[in-house]
């Protein structure tokens, strides 16, 4: 596996970590939910809402 895929993928789930927690979510979960995920992850932490 090319190692700029590996960071770009990390990086991607630490950028959803830090917009989940600026919306009111568990960071660490939106961290793990995005390493499975990716970008999938980030479309969905788009539309929720604010708590």
């Amino acid at each position: 596996m090319d190692n700029q895929y590996v960071v770009g993928w990390g990086t991607l789930a630490l950028i959803n970590a830090g917009l989940a927690q600026g919306k009111n979510r568990t960071g660490l979960n939106w961290l793990l939910l995005s390493l499975a995920l990716g970008p999938l992850a980030t479309f969905s932490l788009l539309l929720v809402e604010k708590r």
